[in-house]
């Protein structure tokens, strides 16, 4: 009998490479997202590589109604989610602090974070009351250390790491895992999405070395996954090779 993964942010990048692949790797998905079209498009792809089953849930996780109706929503045999991949996040705008916009940090924190939580709170009561069950949190390297401008993106990417610890501490009687992947600089809409839309200054961001892919975490989401039920990898960090951390990177 296979698993049941919920993927967020299912649209693109990670998330839309972690549905595929645990699709294609004996597990039912349920994928989210705030766009319902790329969502379906998806349904589609996986539908044609694979024989497991997808489901569709369009909401937007900063949103607490949202989350918890669409979770409600679910129909019984579709339930008893064993994975949550706590994927959606972005980072917007790179502004100096004193010259930040306001809407820029709350669209972060209300997603990054509080969606987050949002998901978790909602989904973990059902893997509590089977003491089985696995929570990816998505961080990124941003959670391990700060930059220039990075400010409040960063901020938001500590308090995921910070949030991850606490609750594999909070949940290790219920016997449930808790990971946490902390990429560096992956190719995905991240850029185009902190850049507002101008493909070219995100397009930038990539040029002159190989970076990350999002099927670059979904082998890594899909290995933690299927360890042993006595393993728990507590914490990956992954960079691009030519990538040192936030700071450093080289020409290839």
């Amino acid at each position: 009998m296979n698993r049941i993964a919920l993927i967020t942010g299912a649209t693109s990048g990670i998330g839309r490479a972690t549905s595929i692949t645990l699709s294609e790797n004996n597990f039912d998905v349920i994928i989210t997202g705030r766009r319902k079209e790329l969502l379906e498009d998806l349904e589609k792809e996986i539908m044609a590589k694979s024989l497991n089953k997808v489901y569709i849930l369009n909401f937007d996780v900063r949103n607490k109604e949202e989350v918890d109706q669409a979770i409600d929503s679910l129909p019984t045999e579709w339930k008893d989610i064993d994975v949550l991949v706590n994927n959606a996040g972005l980072a917007v705008g790179l502004n100096h602090i004193d010259e930040g916009v306001i809407d820029d940090w709350e669209r972060m924190i209300d997603t990054n974070v509080k969606g987050l939580l949002y998901m978790s709170r909602k989904v973990l009561p059902i893997m509590t009351a089977k003491k089985n069950g696995h929570v990816i949190n998505i961080g990124s390297t941003a959670g391990k250390e700060a930059y220039e401008n990075g400010n409040v993106y960063c901020g938001t990417k500590h308090a995921v790491d910070a949030i991850t610890k606490g609750m594999r501490i909070d949940l290790l009687q219920h016997k449930i895992k808790v990971t946490a992947i902390n990429p560096g600089m992956v190719e995905t809409e991240f850029s185009i999405v902190r850049f507002k839309g101008d493909k070219e200054k995100a397009d930038s961001v990539y040029k002159g070395f190989t970076p990350l892919y999002g099927q670059d975490i979904a082998d890594a989401i899909l290995y933690v996954v299927t360890r042993p039920e006595h393993v728990c990898i507590n914490d990956m960090i992954i960079t691009a090779t030519a990538q040192a951390n936030s700071f450093y990177k080289v020409a290839e």
